[in-house]
Formats: structure tokens, sequence, C-alpha cells
């Protein structure tokens, strides 16, 4: 024995002589080991090999190199059928110890038998199939499957297992019995095997042997003129003497002419019969299977065409309960926007309005939001605007572009929530709408400072002005729209995005930050009336 930390031959000491380490653990488990692989041979010599398996793998428990046991717990798989659970153990058993293994001698010659290998390997395969059988009902089809699998696998004790199972289902109890007799002679102390005859001896009121039906006579042969005399258990037969023809000639004869016998009856009674029932059968069992296939195939068909239909109804309606909840939502909305609206609150009757989806509402109900929209909307609008613009500075450039975009949809566009929608676009990697923007604003406000800058901010992101006057290079002479060239042009759509970082400095247009654009302190502001808002810089600084 070595020692487990640096591999030192053991001695008699509880200690290691050579790194000092308390090893009476490590003897300890391995004694154990020892015993259990003792008592799991001593169980497999008289073919307990469900006491071997339990013994065995406690043994490898305690000491999982313990080659002998592993080897031994392979030979008891593979006596059970279990060829699979064999061919691991031996793998391991030589990984462990790849010289002098005789594991490997069992692996070889498992493998040079290609044909029991894959025989082996097809009974496995039906065995499974005949579960799958099982549950779902074709006890039939199991039953035929299973024997032949046991006739290839004639020790596979699960087999017997699931087709005495199959018997005791069907009621033919000693049809059972007989299988799991068979299971008993191969592994006597099985739980499963005695579990089942348990209950088939419930079931008929008779107990079953596994004893030999007929115990070997001890026979104690002595000839007394020509009487012979043995021992069966504690009696002592004695048998007359038997009468012996002692031509050799006429013993010959006499077989010649009862095998010829015996052939001629068979080949000509019962050969056709048996052969002609034979048949039979399997043509009924041939059409019987087809037709259940075919009805379980149609069957099928219909249940998924059933639940396709019902799939598709219930898509239907969530989405037709969707659409009445919104459109209920906004018919709330509005209803609460109109009390709010007459009762001169018109804050929150712009809230309100924030909820109501237009589309969905009917002809009268639009007229009604239209007429409220047409004295708040301005009102909505700077909700909006605030929104974005706030969500703009936080740096929220999805909320930002959201609310932007819906304040573009109400009213007239203005220049503020152009730029900051164009900026939000830009900054948050969508120069592709960003430059959309920048251009509407070049095409809203031609020949002034916000076109100047506007076009400097698309040049810098790749893109291309288009469609622009003379006048629009001449930005940054601190000039702003007039009152009829300032009103924005309708808007031709936008899709929101994310943008970039864009430049800082002096070249900001950001409202409100002290550009040299803006005309606070002068008093000839070129912006409009006073009360327009659209495009000034006065409106900014008050949001």
């Amino acid at each position: 024995m070595n020692c487990m930390i640096c591999q030192a031959q053991l001695n008699t000491s509880p200690y290691c002589p050579k790194c000092g380490c308390n090893v009476t653990a490590q003897k300890k488990a391995v004694a154990l080991s020892n015993l259990y692989y003792n008592q799991g041979l001593e169980k497999a010599q008289i073919r307990d090999l469900s006491g071997a398996i339990t013994c065995l793998k406690r043994s490898l428990k305690m000491n999982k190199c313990n080659i002998q046991a592993r080897n031994l717990l392979g030979l008891v798989y593979f006596e059970t059928g279990e060829v699979v659970a064999a061919l691991s153990e031996w793998v391991i058993s030589k990984n462990i110890m790849p010289d002098g293994n005789v594991a490997s001698d069992y692996i070889n010659k498992l493998q040079s038998n290609a044909n029991r290998l894959d025989t082996i390997n097809t009974s496995i395969k039906k065995y499974n199939q005949c579960l799958a059988y099982c549950r779902t009902g074709n006890l039939d089809m199991a039953k035929m499957q299973l024997k032949k699998v046991l006739t290839s696998n004639p020790k596979l004790i699960k087999g017997y297992h699931l087709l005495s199972l199959i018997y005791i289902k069907e009621g033919a109890y000693e049809k059972a019995r007989k299988q799991l007799k068979i299971a008993a002679k191969i592994d006597k102390t099985n739980t499963t095997t005695l579990r089942f005859l348990r209950e088939v001896d419930d079931q008929t009121g008779r107990m079953t042997s596994l004893e030999p039906r007929f115990k070997a006579k001890e026979k104690n042969r002595q000839e007394k003129d020509g009487r012979v005399i043995y021992n069966s258990g504690n009696d002592t037969i004695i048998q007359p003497p038997e009468y012996r023809e002692r031509t050799v000639t006429n013993t010959l004869i006499n077989l010649i002419i009862g095998l010829l016998v015996g052939a001629s009856a068979l080949w000509f009674l019962i050969v056709p019969a048996k052969t002609q029932k034979i048949n039979n059968e399997a043509n009924k069992k041939i059409v019987e299977y087809s037709d259940k296939v075919a009805t379980q195939a149609a069957e099928i068909d219909r249940m998924q065409q059933e639940i396709d239909a019902s799939s598709q109804s219930v898509n239907t309606a969530n989405e037709q309960i969707a659409q009445a909840n919104t459109k209920s939502e906004s018919y709330d909305n509005l209803i609460k926007a109109w009390q709010a609206y007459n009762g001169g609150n018109y804050q929150n009757a712009a809230n309100a309005l924030e909820s109501v989806d237009a589309s969905l509402l009917s002809v009268d109900a639009k007229s009604m939001y239209d007429k409220i929209m047409s004295e708040i909307g301005e009102t909505v609008k700077a909700a909006y605007k605030s929104a974005g613009i706030t969500a703009y500075e936080n740096q929220d450039y999805a909320t930002a572009i959201e609310n932007l975009l819906k304040a573009q949809e109400i009213g007239d566009p203005d220049y503020d929530s152009m730029f900051y929608l164009a900026q939000s676009y830009q900054k948050s990697g969508d120069n592709e709408n960003a430059i959309v923007w920048y251009q509407k604003i070049i095409d809203a406000f031609p020949g002034t400072s916000y076109a100047s800058d506007a076009k400097d901010y698309m040049t810098a992101i790749g893109g291309t002005p288009a469609g622009t006057s003379a006048g629009q290079d001449g930005g940054g002479d601190g000039s702003q729209a007039p009152a009829d060239e300032g009103q924005p042009q309708e808007d031709t759509g936008d899709q929101p995005d994310e943008g970039q970082e864009d430049g800082g400095g002096e070249d900001s247009m950001d409202p409100g930050t002290g550009d040299e654009n803006q005309d606070d302190n002068n008093g000839d502001d070129n912006s409009g009336d006073e009360g327009d808002g659209q495009g000034s810089w006065e409106d900014t600084e008050e949001e």
C-alpha cells in the first residue's frame, strides 16, 4: 500500500515513513474495501448478483482504485445482461492500471466478436423500444419485441421483469411465473423478481418454488441378479431387472423406422398446418396494427388542427382585448380632458390628452379631441418639449427623442424641438436621422445662423447639406430669421434612434447657453411676434 500523499510504501506504522502523515484512516478504508470485495465475491459465487453488486459498490466507495472489485463488478453486470455498465467499469479499471490488468482481456474479447457486440446493442435498443410501447399501451408489440430481445440476450434480467409485468397486467400469471423463475436462476436474490413473484402468488393462491422440480437422485447402483438399487433422499429404491434385446441390429432398425415415421408425420401433417396458422396470425396482426397506426395518425392530425385553431382564436381574442383596452383608455382620458377643459384646468386637460390615441377615436370623439387640442395644443406641445429637453440634459436620449417627436407632431414645428431632436439622435449614435433633422433646420431657417450651425453639425458627422441658399454660409453674424422666414416647414417624418457627442464651445447650438446669436439684451429683436415663441431664444430660456 502506498501513501496517498507522497506515494511512498507504507509499513505497519500508523504514519508514513516519508512524509509523516497519519495514514490510519487510509488503511481502514482499504481494509473495508477489501472486506466488501470478499463479501461481494462470496455472493457472486452463489449467484446472489444483486447482493454482490451492492457489496462491490461499497468496496469501490471506500477505495476507488480497488482493481479487483471493479473488474468483478463489471463481470457481475455482464452476467445480468448490463453490458454497457460492465464495459464502463472495465474501461475505468484499465485507465487506473493500464499494465497487467485483466480488464483489457475482457474488453478485447468482447470487442473482437463484433457480431455479438452488435447483437447486444440491438437488444438494448429493442428493450428501450419495448418500454416506449408499454408507455403508449401497445402491449402486443412490446411482448413480441421482448421475446426477440431475450432470445438474443438471454441474461437481460430487466427484459424478464418487463415481460412478466405485461403478463401480470393481462392476467397470464402462469406465464409471468415462468419468466420470473428464469430470472431467478440468473440472480437468486433480485428484489424485483421476488416482489413480482409475491404478486403472482397472491393472485393465484399458490406459492412458487424456486427449487428444481426433480432433485438429482443419489444413486448407488448395485447390480444383483439384474436389479438396480439406488438411494433417493432417505428412501432406497430397488428396480426389478429389465428385459433388453441383445441384438444391436434390431435396435438400429427400430430406431431408423421410428425416425422415418416421425419425420413423415411431421412433414405431412404438422408442418403445413403450423406454417399456415403462423402466416394467418401474422397477417391478422399486420392488418390490425396497420389500422391502429392509421387511426392514431388521423386522430393526431385532427387534434393538431384543433390545437392550431384554438391557438389562433386565443391570439385573435387577446389582440381584440388589448385593442379594446387601449381604445377604452383613450376614451376615458378624452373624457377627463374634456371635463378638465370645461373646468378651465388646461394643464390637467393637457396631461390627459397625452394618453389619448386619436387613431382609435370615432368621428364625434375625434372632433372633440381636435377642439380641445386646438385650444390647449400649445400646452401639450410645451409639456412634451420640456420633458424632451429635460431628458436630453439627463442624457436619456431615447426618452428625449420620444417626447420631442410628439412635440413636433402637435402644431407647427419649432427650432428648439428640432435642434434638441437632432442633437439627441447625434449623441445616441444615429447620425442618419441626425442629418435628416439638421437638414430640416436648414430648410426651415434658410440664411440664418441656425441654418449655418446646422450645416456645420451636419458636415461634422459626414452629411452633405442640400437645397440651401447662398445666405446660409453667412452664419455666425448674430442674425436670426425674421418672423415670415423663421416659420418652420411641415414635418416630413422622422425615425427615433440614438446618437453621438456633439462639438462643444462656440459651435454649440444649445438654446440658453449664452451663444453670440442670442439677442436677449437687444431691443431690435428680429424673431417675429413676441407671443410666437417658435425658433426664439426667449422661449428656450423660459423652458
